[in-house]
């Protein structure tokens, strides 16, 4: 069964950055549970749109659109569970560049991840294992408002 915030974010699937010049408003309202609120599309989104989408279940997320900013949140896990947040590295393993989503399936290679800014839109993308940094899940008290 998915935990809450997962429908939450499949009910997001296809919101896409738009053309440059132009802005998608629903990715601006992403960034607004994070320290770079009233930016546009064109920023990274994948940190804001986790942190939107357990908002909207109640759940207090980093505040940060650092990806990697979630590997200090909640609680690890040494192994993923349905809509565990995933952590990726990009790059240098020791940088701050990063990628976060929420586990979906994974096969011997690949990890399946629910996300924002998946090529430019919300969808499930695959992405190497090689690259997991952590897997994260929320811890009872953290929780910013009511649930929706």
């Amino acid at each position: 069964m998915d935990p809450p915030w997962m429908t939450v974010a499949r009910a997001e699937i296809g919101v896409a950055s738009l053309v440059p010049g132009q802005s998608n408003p629903r990715i601006t309202e992403y960034h607004g549970h994070t320290n770079i609120r009233g930016y546009d599309d064109k920023a990274s989104w994948c940190s804001s749109f986790v942190n939107w989408c357990l908002f909207q279940v109640g759940i207090a997320g980093t505040g940060s659109a650092l990806a990697r900013s979630w590997l200090d949140w909640g609680q690890a896990l040494d192994e993923p569970r349905q809509g565990c947040i995933v952590v990726l590295r990009r790059g240098d393993p020791q940088g701050w560049t990063g990628h976060v989503g929420f586990f979906v399936s994974a096969d011997a290679q690949y990890l399946h991840l629910l996300g924002g800014n998946q090529l430019d839109a919300v969808r499930v993308h695959t992405y190497e294992r090689e690259s997991l940094l952590g897997y994260r899940w929320p811890i009872a008290g953290i929780s910013d408002r009511a649930p929706a």
